[in-house]
Formats: structure tokens, sequence, C-alpha cells
């Protein structure tokens, strides 16, 4: 169970001036000849007020250089992990492509009007699970959720616009560092770490592997 990954690296001189750029730059690859199922598919780390870490894998809705966008109810863990503790990790694992992306940074809730500007572009179906699931909440059996689902798509059939739940949003995680990881032959792999400065600005620093 052990691959030996790619001769080629990553220089510093192949670097985009931000890591937002960089990253626009793998994830283009990543989308296009990647090999990857869910190329925006990320594990997003938190922990709570008393430094107990939680994980999971959510999907990336938008990126710009304010930060890295995904949208979830606000009564999951991972919200109320957010609500004591902001700062949270994200990891691309880009197997395929012997790549990963590690960004660190501190996540703030979106304004109302892009949540909803954002719901209104999800398939009806999807906007009628974000009002039938309480996320991470306990159920009894899966019929809960089922009858709940069955429920709202009655009383708001396809093609009738269904209001954003008040307790569902996004996330801007807001980066700190972006380390770019690219596998390389011998257990050798290149890390370069975006780390931003006081003034906005970003400087780079390679890790050792």
């Amino acid at each position: 169970m052990r691959k030996q990954y790619r001769a080629e690296g990553l220089s510093e001189t192949e670097l985009a001036a931000t890591p937002v750029e960089q990253f626009a730059r793998w994830f283009k690859q990543a989308a296009t000849d990647g090999g990857l199922f869910e190329p925006n598919a990320m594990i997003v780390s938190t922990a709570d007020a008393e430094g107990r870490t939680s994980a999971r894998t959510v999907l990336l809705k938008h990126f710009d250089e304010q930060g890295f966008v995904f949208y979830t109810n606000y009564d999951s863990r991972k919200a109320r992990d957010l609500a004591e503790n902001p700062y949270v990790s994200l990891l691309f694992p880009w197997h395929p492509m012997a790549r990963q992306v590690l960004v660190t940074g501190v996540a703030r809730r979106t304004g109302r009007d892009e949540t909803a500007a954002y719901f209104r572009t999800r398939p009806h179906g999807s906007q009628l699970g974000a009002w039938a699931s309480a996320q991470s909440s306990v159920i009894s059996t899966r019929a809960e959720i089922d009858d709940a689902y069955a429920e709202l798509a009655a009383r708001y059939p396809e093609g009738e616009q269904v209001p954003v739940p008040p307790n569902w949003g996004g996330f801007r995680v807001a980066p700190q560092t972006v380390e770019f990881w690219q596998g390389r032959e011998n257990r050798l792999h290149d890390r370069l770490r975006y780390v931003e400065r006081a003034d906005g600005s970003w400087r780079v620093e390679r890790l050792s592997p």
C-alpha cells in the first residue's frame, strides 16, 4: 500500500502572486484533468471551546480573494463549533494528482443576501432538504426525515419558490495560511506555504517534507 509519487515538483518561481490565484490554477486542473469525482470536496476541521476537534467533508461553493465559502445548517456541529471558536482548517485531498491544499483561517457567516442568492441556485430537492433536516440532531428513524421531506414537497411543489431556512447559510473562511503540497519521489514532497502578513500581503515559505 505504497505509491511512488511524481518526479516533477513545485517551485517558488511557478507560484502565483496570491494563494487564491494559485488555488484557482490547481483547482482548474483538478476539475478538468485530475480524475477526481468531486474536486470541490474538502475536509473541514473545527474545534469547540474546549478544544475538542471534529472533521467532516463538505463542498466548496465559491472562492475569491476574500475566502472560501461553504453552506450548512447553523445548528450543525460544525456551525456550533465555529460560533465558539472561529478558527478552522480546510483540506483538499486531491490524491489522484498527488496534491493537497491546506487552508487555515477564520470563518465568518455570509450575509443573508449572499446566502439567499446561492440558495436560489440549488436544485429544488436540495432546497427542501435544507428544511427537512435538523443537521447533527439525533433522530429516531430514517422515516422521520423522509416524512418531513414528503410534507415539504407537498407544500412546495416543483416550480414554486422555497423560502430560505432562517437557520441555514454560509461560512466564508478568510485564509491566513495556504499550503500547496505536491507529492514527490522518495517521500521528499514539495510544500510551499503562503503566510499572510499584517498588511494583507503574502510571503511564501518552503516546509520540509
